[in-house]
């Protein structure tokens, strides 16, 4: 999805967010075959699975081999170099403070691991085994026998739930996501045990899965210099993994490689099967995206995400591209949704008024921008779950209608009434006509223009900083910035570096952002920390705009405990709805589509993943493709 915003302010929005594996519904086997629901069995044993499935049974039985997407015979070695703008200044993903350096998680493992060909499936990494009761109010997960750290130290149960009490307790996000969890105890020699406040959420059981599992002696004991090492600070200290990668080498601020550990443990699971093939995967730290684009074109890096339509359409016209050693391709965005949004923060009184987010909105002009400024590549966003079966269009009916019901003294009528659209502008009548309605609603919400500026009946001038952290979106702030004006707001464009940006988000000190929220195609309990009212004050979490608004908590908590699919679908219809005919924010636009180019000196199985195109977990280094255009240094 081409999301416009930089890379360091985007990662704000998902930073030690654990994967979303979204939600399911029907019966799981269990792995010995015996006859349970999903939840377990009836007697007081737990029925240990080899896999989890939240849209029905697991696609791969107990044993499996490998995923049937990867190439299990795909060549080991080669070197991977990617770029990152700006810098980074700790090696600690625990704490929420500092810069934190890319690619982490190739040196931890998880308890569970996701399948790329499936909406809502995992399989045992660290765990071998997991069990939950019938009412899904704890779950109990087996350590595998023979994972271990990189120093030979067998992973233990005492490690998951240290990793999970110190995470929860220093990372205020994640303490949210993980509210429901009562309390983790080691339950077993090799079992810990997560439990609930709750029963009936059924994602919980799941989503405890997916953090990154820390080890316990290394951070609890000292330093080559004998300094006790401190889990609530940043350090560029090397930290110890168990992953398929450890780190080989850190220039602060400017590089950070990994290197494949030969003797990794995990390594001839059927998870990790046709995994982790390079040798070494580095990450380049460049100034800014202009910096970056001349880099990669130098060969100083392999692959890129073209973020901007203007580059994909005019910055590839070069030798290494034309003769074939630079490859531009599109894949396909089918596992997610996004809405990519101006989002003003409502947490200040201008703004809290909906006429005027309302009004903000018609005097966006899309169609000229898109023409202008992106080649006519994007449409515009019209659903908080764009492109996916969960986004919500016409009127609201059947189930969806019943569930709006339950809400429909607190939300807008028109959620009834009228199908959402944002407003349209093909030509210059209508761009007039929608300067003059966003005036019209300005005005009803108690703004008038008086000697050229905006000003409400205390006679305050509407001010609005747009806070950008890209220099490639200033030109479309910019766009936008004179339609603002004619309303008589007084608009200034800040653009600030991502550590700064980074602060005044996570401070809420901001007028508007450009951000925005990706979603699984199984939302759950994730929908809190982005539009729950909880959410709304707690610094750092996703609640950029700061909603707060009872009938979407209560859609919320539809969403996230529905009974089937079919309940999930129209839980969400419903909770799209209310959140676009509240015009929390201004929609950007999107394209279902994601633009990569690389030099050709990789290959990937003939067949890719449905919901991925498995970059760089699944492809590998190419010799002869290399051999051909030259290896990257």
């Amino acid at each position: 999805m081409p999301l416009l915003l930089s890379r360091r302010a985007f990662a704000l929005a998902a930073a030690l967010a654990p994967t979303l594996a979204g939600r399911g519904f029907a019966e799981t086997p269990a792995q010995d075959g015996a006859t349970t629901t999903a939840a377990g069995s009836a007697t007081s044993q737990p029925q240990f699975r080899h896999g989890l499935s939240l849209m029905g049974e697991p696609r791969y039985p107990a044993g499996f081999p490998h995923f049937d997407y990867v190439n299990p015979e795909a060549p080991k070695g080669g070197l991977l170099r990617l770029a990152e703008d700006g810098g980074f200044d700790s090696l600690n993903f625990v704490i929420p403070r500092g810069s934190l350096a890319s690619g982490l998680n190739l040196i931890y493992d998880t308890l569970m691991v996701a399948a790329s060909d499936e909406v809502a499936s995992e399989y045992g990494l660290i765990a071998d085994g997991v069990s939950y009761p019938a009412d899904f109010s704890s779950v109990t997960y087996r350590i595998r026998e023979g994972a271990r750290w990189h120093d030979g130290t067998p992973i233990s149960a005492d490690d998951v739930v240290w990793s999970f009490e110190v995470l929860v307790a220093n990372n205020p996000n994640q303490k949210f996501y993980y509210s429901h969890v009562a309390k983790a105890e080691k339950s077993g020699p090799r079992e810990v045990t997560f439990t609930f406040d709750q029963a009936g959420n059924r994602e919980l059981p799941q989503i405890v899965g997916q953090f990154m599992v820390l080890p316990k002696h290394w951070w609890t004991g000292t330093d080559a210099a004998g300094k006790p090492r401190d889990i609530t600070q940043g350090t560029l200290e090397p930290p110890l993994g168990s992953g398929a990668y450890r780190i080989k080498s850190v220039t602060p601020g400017r590089t950070i490689a990994y290197e494949r550990v030969p003797d990794y443990w995990g390594k001839a699971l059927n998870v990790n099967v046709g995994k982790d093939n390079f040798e070494e995967i580095r990450y380049e730290y460049f100034r800014d995206d202009t910096v970056m684009l001349e880099a990669f074109k130098a060969d100083q890096y392999d692959f890129r995400i073209e973020s901007s339509a203007k580059n994909w359409a005019t910055a590839y016209d070069f030798p290494a591209r034309k003769d074939g050693r630079v490859i531009l391709e599109m894949f396909e965005n089918r596992a997610s949704g996004v809405m990519q949004a101006f989002i003003p923060n409502l947490r200040r009184e201008k703004f809290q008024d909906p006429r005027v987010r309302r009004a903000l909105n018609y005097a966006l002009d899309f169609e000229a921008m898109n023409h202008a400024l992106f080649f006519d590549q994007y449409k515009r966003i019209s659903s908080f779950f764009s492109g996916t079966e969960l986004a919500s269009s016409g009127l609201p009916q059947g189930r969806e209608l019943d569930i709006l019901t339950g809400v429909k003294a607190l939300v807008p009528p028109q959620v009834f009434t009228t199908a959402y659209a944002n407003p349209a502008s093909p030509d210059e009548e209508a761009r007039r006509a929608n300067l003059r309605e966003a005036a019209r609603l300005l005005k009803e919400a108690g703004w008038e223009v008086k000697n050229r500026k905006l000003v409400n009946a205390k006679g305050e001038v509407f001010t609005l900083e747009i806070l950008i952290a890209s220099p490639a979106f200033e030109r479309v702030a910019v766009f936008y910035k004179p339609a603002l004006e004619r309303l008589g707001i007084a608009v200034t464009i800040r653009l600030v570096d991502s550590s700064q940006y980074i602060n005044r988000v996570r401070a809420r000190d901001f007028d508007m952002i450009v951000s925005g929220w990706g979603q699984s195609l199984s939302p759950g309990n994730e929908q809190r920390d982005f539009f729950g009212s909880e959410a709304a004050d707690r610094e750092g979490s996703r609640n950029f705009g700061g909603i707060r608004n009872p009938a979407v908590d209560q859609l919320i908590d539809k969403v996230i405990y529905a009974t089937d699919r079919a309940d999930l679908v129209a839980a969400t219809h419903a909770l799209d709805r209310v959140l676009l005919w509240n015009d929390y924010v201004i929609p950007a636009w999107t394209l279902n589509f994601t633009r990569t180019a690389r030099w050709d000196r990789f290959s990937h199985p003939p067949a890719l993943p449905a919901y991925s195109f498995a970059f760089p977990d699944i492809w590998w280094f190419d010799a002869q493709k290399a051999a051909r255009i030259g290896a990257g240094k």
